[in-house]
């Protein structure tokens, strides 16, 4: 803490410190970040828990203080906003936004999504202000708000694309119909145009009179936009659109008024160039704004299902209040055909419930008293009233937007690439067309150029342009039809739509980067109790000795193991309850330890245990000795049924399969996927429910804290494996996959771990969830070429590369065209993803 220190030199910071429970705490925080350089002064407040910082930026940074802190033991929280971006319109934007805010002391990371026109931004308690970061985004051009939820984010939403909708349809009215006068005009000479064009149209100074408004009008966005930048020393995609107008308008203009200049003269006024150019990019950018939402439908179609009110009683009285004024604990009334407006318990009332919207499940679900209801699902036919239990955020439809919304404020790994090119690519097309420029004035035009040249499907001659024209032409060309639009949307866009598809079919990815990991998975370990079987015995078999019907065996069992409170018990009795039996009361109940239960009906033992049990009694069982065998071999609990001193059968009971268990199994080996599954039950239950699924990789015996060791022995193998578990138990080895899929989560879904969770307990979607990763890192990938693609085709293109072989050229306005439908092109591919279904989704239409 040097004395030295000039003080008007000095940042401040008050870091919030957690953990200091003593003066020696304070003093010892104090002491250490004292010793760091550029640190002028420290003063730690137990009470308020924050370290007040002044120090030198260029000596320290709010990291090293934060290191130091963590290395002594303390915690420095981390907070998180989720911010609202308006007026990006290229990749170059987002690495512009990224850049700003990453720059800012006390910043961790920050992700900005073009096509969600979102940045997530993660900082360190008390380093930062929200205010401090949203007006850093607006300094550099952009419009930064906090993130709002539920109908007010929906409404914002929709208002901020209708008036950007109205704004460019605006600029459309303006430009185009000038645009095609000017068109007309320039080419009046040609064609059959003399006949009906009058000939004033044609006329240079009319021409420059109409072009003028194209350009400062509708065009005017891009000169600000770009300008904004500037100022800031940071370029985006405005400037390509401002220089390549500027440039074709500025040169029109000068050889209009000063036909002398060296420019080209009077042969050189591309007025139509520049008119059209700025019309094509206005247009694109309409478009833009017209597909780009579609990516984000899915979430905007789950918001737009939340009840507006509720009818709640209070104080005795029924009453209508907004849905967001619910109270936990509030009694609410729901009528047939009424959206469900929070989440509860069923009170009383009788009806089925249409939850597809949620769970993606087709088929409404009956709700009777002590049911679970969940808000923004559909009432389908009686009344009831239910008790309101999760309210506001903790809703499981605000729960689910939430957990899409952040996934989709995310990026995929493979989206480094694009990123990188994107940061770089407006500097350099400008020196690319700088070079183009530089190329045909001094080298190009003498070596190529021939009077007979002219535009891609244009008549008009390019003989009287001259060297400088000739080589702005192509120069503008080069930079209008370069697109780091397309190199921006292709991944978010993607994701997006794959995420949105996922939440419509039950399945929540946590973030892209799970998405991405999904696609790439060769290998699936399934645990069996609650995922592939029922976690749950039941009844699977009933053997009867002669005399006895199969119905006596489950009625003897069932009556001397209903006083019994064993979930074996449970199950004989659950079965025989399902099959109609009447189970009667039963006099002196006696459960034998190791051995089984005994009871009393009607004068006679009723016995059901093991081998052991029944020759204690003397009951002969050598007939049922086989069939005993049989079942045990297949994994299952045999029990022996006896009455008075004759065996009257077997009763066999297991965790039985889940309903689709056998064709997820199926489907994923087609898919090339390995199957395990792992267990801590005994190697000959494990082996038989394997046979039963097809399953050939087997781990048995395994405890719950070594399921994660067996995880990395399949990753060493070189697989990357998915774990599909409960999500509780399964933690570690969750933990450990490439990709953790929670199952059967229920509506509870902010409380999973997992990278993946499925809100349904249906084993299919985990194939669902594999298809949807894959179907979008197709998408991905078919975006990423294409932009790439395109660029790299389109600009040498632009540049002339053809024009020694052929005598053509693109125009300005043309390139213009290109541009704006390629990004249009990519974000209509996107929106296929919409159509696509995986092959076991249950939904049905």
């Amino acid at each position: 803490m040097g004395a030295a220190i000039d003080r008007q030199d000095l940042a401040e910071v008050a870091l919030v410190v957690q953990g200091m429970t003593c003066a020696a705490c304070v003093a010892r925080v104090e002491r250490m970040l004292g010793r760091l350089n550029g640190v002028a002064s420290v003063h730690v407040n137990l009470l308020t828990g924050k370290a007040a910082v002044e120090y030198q930026p260029g000596k320290t940074g709010i990291a090293e203080m934060v290191k130091t802190i963590r290395d002594l033991g303390y915690e420095v929280p981390e907070e998180e906003v989720l911010l609202t971006v308006r007026g990006m319109s290229c990749a170059a934007c987002v690495a512009r936004v990224e850049r700003a805010v990453k720059a800012l002391p006390g910043v961790i990371s920050a992700v900005v999504n073009l096509p969600a026109e979102s940045a997530k931004i993660s900082y360190y308690s008390g380093a930062i202000e929200k205010a401090r970061i949203k007006s850093e985004i607006d300094a550099i051009g952009y419009e930064a708000s906090e993130k709002l939820t539920g109908s007010e984010a929906l409404d914002r939403e929709k208002e901020a694309r209708q008036k950007e909708l109205r704004y460019q349809q605006r600029n459309m009215w303006i430009a185009w119909p000038l645009a095609i006068l000017v068109m007309v005009g320039m080419f009046r000479d040609m064609w059959i145009f003399p006949y009906f064009v009058p000939q004033f149209l044609g006329n240079v100074y009319v021409l420059w009179a109409m072009t003028t408004p194209v350009a400062f009008i509708p065009g005017w966005q891009f000169f600000k936009h770009s300008w904004n930048g500037l100022k800031r020393g940071a370029t985006d995609m405005n400037l390509l659109y401002a220089t390549g107008i500027g440039a074709a308008y500025t040169i029109a203009t000068i050889n209009t008024l000063w036909p002398d200049a060296g420019f080209g003269g009077r042969g050189a006024t591309f007025f139509e160039s520049a008119a059209l150019l700025t019309a094509f990019i206005v247009l694109g950018r309409y478009m833009e704004a017209l597909t780009r939402g579609r990516t984000s439908e899915a979430i905007r179609k789950l918001m737009s299902l939340q009840a507006k009110t509720a009818r709640v009683f209070r104080d005795g009285q029924e009453m209508e209040i907004a849905a967001d004024e619910v109270r936990i604990g509030d009694i609410v009334m729901v009528r047939p055909g009424e959206s469900i407006p929070v989440d509860g318990e069923v009170t009383e009332g009788y009806s089925a419930v249409d939850e597809a919207m949620i769970t993606g499940e087709s088929i409404p679900v009956e709700k009777r008293p002590g049911a679970q209801v969940v808000g923004a699902t559909i009432n389908k036919t009686g009344s009831f009233k239910f008790k309101a239990t999760r309210v506001g955020s903790e809703t499981a439809l605000a729960q689910i937007i939430k957990m899409v919304e952040d996934a989709q404020a995310t990026k995929a790994p493979i989206q480094k690439l694009a990123d990188f090119v994107a940061g770089h690519f407006i500097a350099g097309v400008h020196a690319l067309a700088l070079t183009v420029f530089l190329f045909w004035f001094f080298v190009g035009y003498d070596a190529f150029f021939t009077t007979g040249s002219h535009f891609i499907l244009s008549p008009y001659s390019l003989a009287h342009v001259g060297v400088f024209g000739f080589s702005l032409l192509l120069s503008v060309t080069t930079l209008v039809i370069s697109c780091p639009c397309a190199l921006g949307l292709a991944t978010p866009s993607a994701v997006m739509a794959g995420t949105g598809k996922g939440a419509e079919n039950g399945i929540l990815f946590k973030g892209a980067d799970s998405v991405e990991s999904s696609s790439k998975l060769n290998a699936v370990v399934f645990d069996k109790t609650g995922t592939l079987t029922r976690g749950e015995p039941s009844v699977t078999d009933i053997f009867s000795a002669p005399g006895f019907a199969e119905k006596d065996v489950l009625r003897l069992a069932a009556m001397a193991e209903k006083p019994s409170e064993h979930p074996l018990g449970e199950a004989i009795v659950r079965g025989a309850g399902e099959q109609g039996l009447v189970i009667e009361e039963v006099k002196d109940f006696e459960a034998i330890p190791g051995h089984g239960v005994r009871a009393v009906y009607q004068g006679q033992t009723i016995l059901l245990g093991n081998r052991r049990l029944m020759q204690q009694n003397n009951i002969p069982i050598a007939d049922l000795a086989t069939r005993m065998e049989q079942f045990e071999a297949g994994g299952k609990t045999a029990m022996l049924v006896a009455l008075g001193s004759q065996a009257a059968g077997i009763i066999a009971v297991a965790d039985t399969l889940k309903e689709n268990a056998g064709i997820a199994v199926e489907r994923l080996q087609k898919m090339g996927v390995q199957v395990a599954m792992i267990t801590g039950d005994n190697r000959l239950t494990a082996d038989a429910i394997a046979v039963q699924l097809g399953i050939k990789t087997v781990l048995a015996e395994v405890l719950p804290q070594d399921k994660a060791t067996e995880v990395k022995k399949l990753q060493d193998q070189g697989l990357k494996v998915a774990m599909v578990g409960d999500g509780i138990n399964d933690a570690p080895a969750l933990a450990q996959a490439d990709v953790g899929i929670a199952i059967g989560s229920g509506t509870d879904v902010a409380k999973e771990t997992g990278d993946i969770i499925l809100i349904k307990d249906d084993v299919r979607d985990v194939v669902n969830a594999i298809e949807i990763g894959r179907a979008t890192m197709g998408k991905i990938r078919q975006n990423l070429i294409w932009a790439f693609a395109y660029n790299i085709l389109g600009i040498p293109f632009a540049a002339g590369i053809l024009y020694p072989f052929n005598g053509l050229i693109v125009s300005p306005e043309l390139a213009a065209f290109f541009m704006a439908m390629s990004s249009v092109s990519l974000t209509l591919n996107t929106l296929l993803l919409k159509r696509f279904q995986p092959s076991l989704g249950n939904r049905v239409a």
